[in-house]
Formats: C-alpha cells, sequence, structure tokens
C-alpha cells in the first residue's frame, strides 16, 4: 500500500489533482446540504478545503497559488461575458438609485471593518479578510491577497490570515442577507407573492409587443410615394414588408410606390402602428400572411464572423437580395430594427422575401444552429490576456502611498465586460455559450476556494480554538448586518421599493449567489435576478478596489 501512501502524502502531480478533486467534491456535496431552506453552496468548498489543509492534505506552494489565481481569472472573467451584455442598459433604467443604495452598503461595510481594525486591536489584513468574508465577495479576497504580495511591508503570512479571517466570516455574511430579508419582511407585513404580481406589472407596463396589422391606403397624398418616402413621412418603429394590389402581393421594397386602394402589412408596437394608421388610411380585414404568395418569412442567425459588427444598412442586404429585416431577438428580446444598428453574433433576424432571396441571405448570414453551441477558445485566451495586462497596469491615485492595481479580479472583470458588450473586437467574436459560461465560473469558484481553504487550514482551527475566531465571528456579523439592514430599511421604508428588487439589490450588493437563489425562492419568482444584475458588476468592481485601496493605505 505504499503507493496509496505515495499518493496521499507526496508531492507528484497526481497527488495535486487528486487532493484537489477530493476537496471539491466533498465541499459542493457539504454545500448542497440546506439547514432551514439555506446552504452554503460553493462556499462549502472553502470549509472542506480548511479540513483537508489542517489534516496537512495540501499542495505545494507554487502549484497552489497557481491554481488559485487562475480558477479567479476564470471565475471572473465568466462573470463578465455573463452581465456584459447587459451592464451598461441596467445603468440606464433604474440602475441609478439602486447602484447608490449598493455603493452605500459596500462603503457602509468598509467603513466598519476599518474602525474594527482602529479601535478593536485586530490585525489589518484580518480585517480585510473579515470584510471580504462578511460581503461574501471572493474576487476581493483574492484582490487583497494579491494586494499584500506587492507590499514590502506585509509578512509572509498575510496572505493566510486574510483567507483565515475570510473562511471565519463567511458563513454570517450569507446567514445575514437572508436574516435582513426575514426581518424586513415580517417588519413591514410583506406578501411576498404579492409583491411578486406588483413587479411585474410594473416591468410590463409601458413595454408593447411587436405586433402584425393589415391597412388599406386611402390617403390619397401618398400616391406615388415610395416605401421608402412612406417610411421617413410615419417614422421609425413600423415596418412595412408586403403590399396586396389588385389581389396580387408583392414584397414591400424600398423603391415600391404606393397606390390608393393598396393593402399594406406593417410590424411594430401599438402605439406605432397606430399612428400608422392615421396617416395611411384603415385598418384592413385581409390579413395578407395567410394569403398564397411567393414571400417567405424565416428566422436567421447570425453566426458567420463577417456580418458582425456592421451596421444593417452596410450589409445591404435589402439592395442585394430584395429582402427585408423585419425583427431583431436579441437576448430573448424582440424589437424593430433601425437601419444603423450593429449585428452580433447569436441575433436572430425574421426575414421576409421571395424564397430564394431568403435563402441566400441567410447563407450569408450564417444560420448555423450548431455555431452556438460552440466555444470560441482563441478569443477566450486573448480577452483573459488583456485582462491580465490591465489588472497588472499601476493606477497612481493622489494621496495615496502606493498606486493600486485592478488586478487579476478586476482586470479581466472590465475586459469580459467590454467585450461582451462589443461582441466583437477585430476579427475575435466574443461569445460563448451560457452552457460554457457557467462552467468556467463554477470550475473557477471551486479552484480558488479550495486553495484559500487549503492554505489557511492550518491556522485556522487554533484561531477558533483560542477564542479569537468567535470574536472574530462577532465582528465580521457587524460588517455584514449594519450596512445591508440600514439600507434595507430605507429602501423600504422611505422609497417603497419593492420586495423583489429589494432582495436583488441585498443579493447584488454582497455578490451572493446563495442569497439570490434563497429570495427567487422566497418570492417564487426569477424577477429577483433582474436588480441583482443592475447592481452586481458596480459593486463587484468596487469592492475589488476598495480592498486593495484599504491593504494599501493600512501597510503601504
Amino acid at each position: 500500500m505504499d503507493w496509496l501512501s505515495q499518493l496521499f502524502l507526496g508531492d507528484s502531480v497526481a497527488h495535486s489533482v487528486l487532493i484537489l478533486a477530493l476537496v471539491v467534491t466533498t465541499g459542493l456535496l457539504l454545500g448542497g446540504v440546506r439547514v432551514f431552506g439555506v446552504s452554503l453552496g460553493v462556499g462549502g468548498v472553502l470549509f472542506a478545503g480548511l479540513a483537508f489543509g489542517h489534516f496537512d492534505l495540501t499542495l505545494n506552494h507554487e502549484l497552489m497559488e497557481f491554481v488559485k489565481e487562475f480558477g479567479l481569472i476564470l471565475f471572473v472573467y465568466a462573470i463578465g461575458l455573463q452581465v456584459g451584455p447587459g451592464f451598461f442598459a441596467s445603468l440606464r433604467r433604474q440602475g441609478l438609485s439602486l447602484t447608490i443604495a449598493a455603493a452605500t452598503i459596500v462603503l457602509g461595510g468598509t467603513a466598519i471593518a476599518v474602525a474594527i481594525g482602529l479601535l478593536a486591536g485586530i490585525d489589518f489584513t484580518a480585517a480585510v479578510g473579515l470584510l471580504t468574508g462578511a460581503v461574501t465577495n471572493t474576487p476581493s479576497l483574492g484582490a487583497a491577497q494579491q494586494a499584500l504580495k506587492d507590499l514590502p511591508a506585509a509578512g509572509a503570512d498575510a496572505a493566510s490570515v486574510v483567507g483565515m479571517g475570510y473562511a471565519v466570516a463567511y458563513p454570517f455574511g450569507i446567514v445575514g442577507i437572508i436574516l435582513t430579508m426575514i426581518i424586513v419582511r415580517r417588519l413591514f407585513r410583506i406578501d411576498p407573492a404579492a409583491e411578486a404580481a406588483e413587479f411585474e406589472r410594473l416591468q410590463h407596463e409601458g413595454v408593447q409587443p411587436i405586433l402584425t396589422k393589415n391597412f388599406e391606403v386611402l390617403n390619397a397624398n401618398l400616391a406615388g410615394l415610395s416605401i421608402e418616402q412612406l417610411a421617413e413621412l410615419t417614422g421609425p418603429g413600423a415596418i412595412v414588408t408586403r403590399i396586396c394590389r389588385r389581389g396580387v402581393q408583392q414584397l414591400a421594397l424600398a423603391e415600391v410606390r404606393l397606390e390608393v386602394g393598396d393593402v399594406v402589412h406593417a410590424i411594430g408596437t401599438t402605439s406605432r402602428l397606430d399612428a400608422f394608421r392615421v396617416i395611411v388610411g384603415r385598418e384592413s380585414d385581409v390579413d395578407l400572411p395567410k394569403l398564397p404568395s411567393r414571400i417567405a418569412v424565416r428566422r436567421v442567425v447570425v453566426t458567420r464572423k463577417a456580418p458582425c459588427g456592421k451596421e444593417l444598412h452596410a450589409l445591404g442586404l435589402d439592395e442585394r437580395y430584395g429582402v427585408i429585416i423585419t425583427r431583431i431577438i436579441r437576448a430573448g428580446l424582440e424589437f424593430t430594427p433601425t437601419r444603423d444598428l450593429r449585428v452580433q453574433f447569436g441575433d436572430r433576424l425574421v426575414i421576409v422575401g421571395v424564397e430564394q432571396a431568403v435563402e441566400r441571405a441567410a447563407k450569408e448570414l450564417g444560420d448555423s444552429v450548431g455555431e452556438l453551441d460552440k466555444t470560441h477558445i482563441v478569443p477566450f485566451f486573448v480577452g483573459i490576456a488583456l485582462g491580465v495586462l490591465l489588472g497588472s497596469l499601476p493606477i497612481a491615485i493622489p494621496h495615496m502611498p502606493a498606486p493600486i492595481k485592478l488586478g487579476l479580479a478586476g482586470g479581466p472583470l472590465i475586459v469580459a465586460i467590454a467585450l461582451s458588450r462589443l461582441g466583437k473586437a477585430g476579427p475575435f467574436i466574443a461569445y460563448m455559450p451560457n452552457p460554457a459560461k457557467m462552467m468556467l465560473r463554477e470550475l473557477g469558484i471551486s479552484l480558488f476556494l479550495a486553495c484559500v481553504g487549503l492554505a489557511a487550514g492550518e491556522k485556522f482551527f487554533g484561531i477558533l480554538a483560542s477564542g479569537d475566531g468567535f470574536l472574530w465571528m462577532g465582528l465580521a456579523a457587524i460588517i455584514t448586518f449594519v450596512p445591508i439592514f440600514a439600507v434595507a430599511l430605507y429602501m423600504r421604508g422611505r422609497r417603497k421599493l419593492n420586495f423583489v428588487s429589494l432582495c436583488g439589490l441585498l443579493s447584488g450588493s454582497m455578490t451572493d449567489p446563495p442569497a439570490l437563489a434563497y429570495a427567487t425562492q422566497l418570492v417564487k419568482s426569477d424577477a429577483v435576478s433582474i436588480a441583482y444584475a443592475t447592481v452586481y458588476p458596480l459593486t463587484m468592481l468596487l469592492r475589488v478596489v476598495i480592498a486593495q485601496i484599504v491593504v494599501v493605505l493600512a501597510l503601504g
């Protein structure tokens, strides 16, 4: 059995892979156990790592550092790809008030952590660890540990102390958010089902679906005008796709001219079609798409690189193939396109035209659904390289004793958000299937937490046994609970924020997926994710940067 003891106690590659696999497996099984409806989730990997590290079942230092940092990069880059497409749009909506509230939670927790470091006699490295764990923010832990490596004043064990503080604070970090939701619900006598219904009503208020209607041209002033001139007259938002004249249908291309008595088929929102009717004439009982014709309608998926990033008018599909793009479906949202809209990989275009012409247009756009399941590996690693370069760039801030860096947490996150928002950078398509993004995210966070636990496990239980650990837990609970409870009371009591949005705000401000899962279960609606996604990216960046600022100010 010497081979088995060598495998568990040696220093081989097989030993390292085995330990990592066992830590992640044990941790995820532990994280799946529910107590009063709450589970640790992927956070269980941290505690499994602590147990393995305590019994000296660990990795060599250099390999553990690499796996930890690479896991962090995978995690934050996958997050950036997920939230990037909706990041700027979320800020333009109700994002301002929610983001201010989330930033208040971040700054409030930071102020309490700094006060603890100054007044409670706790080492600042431990206070930073308590801050990162109390807010369950793994990338900020990574950023703080990396900042410590760049500071000569930091001791050799500083990164390990931060990891121990994180591990001690983490459990109540999850429980504290959920406890706040429960208290607010009881305090304001909230009915989660009623709040969810009200939220859905408000979300759909003013949002009009895309409709199709048929109109008879009665306005004599329109006779002789082309479809292009009609579009200029009626304004954007209503697209004419077909004309029926004396029983014969034809495609409504830009140069086709109108006659009184024509029946036209238009697509748009209710308000735009109502305005269109006032100008054109009256709604017709004739349903053009149901009448026999050579006109075909097809949904085409953009899967070729060439069209990506180009504006619709630059594609020239209408001029070259005689087809009309009537609608675009992107990220589950359907809308009528404008000529300056840029096409992105994965867009679904509704194309109307003669069947052969539609086929040629589809071939140019790609229309290969199988391509949506492929991961573009080269852009992925190019993005990571750019993220590492950005994260390593020193940023000088006035009155700071040393420059800060976005680090391996902030740099890749910003690059991923930017690339996913652009959709294309040069020859590279920044697209990744959702299952691949989720896989990278879970793999990255699992590897990172496993290594954090393994590194801190040697001294973690000693701190608990000495009594300092329980003091740390109590102080971390203050960091968690006070800011989120104060903001929750204000946003609900004074601003009358819907409970669904409030739960998303609290979960997002702490970047806490387990709390998000609990809130979703509580209100029985996925709508919580909207507020969560609104505040998540900026909150993540704030926590990554602030963790470094605290470290640099304290030890720089």
